[in-house]
């Protein structure tokens, strides 16, 4: 434990009541797939998508998902290309098929054409309500999955099977839907939120009930993947962490409708609560190539890596981060006015000057700029910045400094 750990109590794991129970588990990242489906995302270029693993592979994500070889042709010289990249990192491909002997068909050229074994992710809807419009019987899926399934596996490609919709499926439908696809040799199965409908007290109920009535003894994994209608998806992915063995997620939350749990948020809360030791900084690109070539928005406010989540022009707060700077202490800065260390990505504590700065603001904006702290450029910007009704820019505090 660090000095400045002693400064902090921490409810978060005070356990007298609830007991924190987040683990260190397996990630994928969905970006390339999943988070491509989002109705405003653009689909990168390939060299795009390259870096992106690579990107993925520093951080310390385990696998990704890298498209749907069923789609097309394109699409599948893509996973092809994808695939061959992994071949030279750690992190490990894997593709999304529909139970469809042409989409199980798509995957296994692919892993044939790359050389490399790519997890085969079989999906089938499952609540009472997909199969209901789609009007589905129980007896034509389960021959589906164990056709598609066996399929896979016959062509010694590892498969992990996944239900849709699971967190409103009815327990007796997960059970016939994953025993089938684990006699027919799945070695993972998977709970997705598809619409987001599930609490944190939700997945944990489902997870709880996966892993005890169906998975119990065998040598069976367990994937959760979260989507975040009801803006639960990070902390869904979190609780999940409790009982799955791999949880998923994007990069910025993309994805289909509003989109999936944030692999960002996620992997910056897991360094928070000291589950896992991974340099961050790389997600500074990762977003920032999002971002620019997909189309998703970063909004100033958004979690670590926001423009500004570690910027104040606040007088209070802004006066404890300078009394810490001034000691020479970044550290103690990073932490007395943020749940988030500025380090942990690579960034740093930005002090500004707007109509709620104090004069410690502005005498250390001076200070940091080399510039003379006398009274009439004090006073000067002091006046300006409280007749504005935002924080003042850079050039517009240069041009109050001068006193000509």
């Amino acid at each position: 434990m660090s000095d400045l750990d002693a400064l902090v109590y921490d409810w978060n794991r005070d356990g007298r009541v609830a007991r924190p129970d987040y683990r260190s588990v397996e990630l994928d990242d969905e970006t390339l797939r999943d988070g491509l489906q989002g109705p405003s995302v653009r689909n990168p270029p390939l060299e795009v998508k390259i870096r992106l693993l690579r990107l993925m592979d520093q951080l310390g994500i385990d696998s990704a998902d890298i498209g749907l070889p069923g789609a097309s042709a394109q699409a599948r010289a893509t996973v092809v290309a994808l695939a061959k990249e992994t071949a030279k990192l750690r992190i490990t491909p894997n593709v999304a098929v529909r139970t469809h002997p042409a989409d199980i068909k798509g995957a296994i050229e692919a892993a044939v054409e790359s050389g490399v074994a790519i997890e085969t992710c079989a999906f089938i809807g499952s609540s009472p309500i997909r199969r209901f419009a789609e009007s589905w019987s129980i007896e034509t899926m389960t021959r589906q999955v164990e056709e598609s399934v066996r399929l896979a596996v016959n062509n010694d490609l590892p498969v992990m099977f996944v239900t849709e919709d699971t967190t409103r499926a009815d327990p007796e439908t997960l059970i016939t839907l994953y025993e089938t696809a684990i006699g027919a040799g799945a070695t993972r199965i998977c709970a997705s939120d598809t619409v987001g409908h599930a609490s944190p007290e939700g997945v944990r109920n489902l997870l709880t009930f996966i892993r005890a009535e169906i998975i119990k003894d065998r040598d069976v994994k367990l994937d959760y993947h979260g989507h975040n209608d009801r803006g639960l998806g990070t902390i869904n992915a979190l609780a999940a962490t409790a009982i799955a063995d791999r949880v998923h997620g994007t990069a910025l939350g993309i994805g289909e409708r509003v989109g999936n749990a944030s692999m960002d948020q996620l992997l910056v809360n897991l360094r928070l609560w000291e589950l896992i030791t991974t340099d961050l900084e790389p997600l500074v690109e990762y977003t920032a190539l999002v971002v620019e070539h997909c189309g998703a928005t970063l909004p100033a406010n958004y979690p670590a890596l926001g423009a500004d989540a570690f910027r104040t022009g606040t007088g209070v707060h802004a006066s404890a981060v300078v009394k810490a700077l001034r000691r020479g202490d970044r550290a103690l800065a990073d932490r007395v006015y943020s749940g988030v260390p500025a380090s942990v990505v690579g960034r740093e504590q930005r002090i500004e000057v707007g109509p709620m700065s104090g004069e410690s603001n502005i005498v250390f904006w001076l200070e940091q700029h080399g510039i003379a702290t006398d009274r009439a450029r004090i006073d000067r910007i002091m006046t300006a910045a409280k007749a504005s009704d935002r924080l003042l820019t850079e050039d517009e505090l240069h041009a109050l400094a001068r006193l000509d």
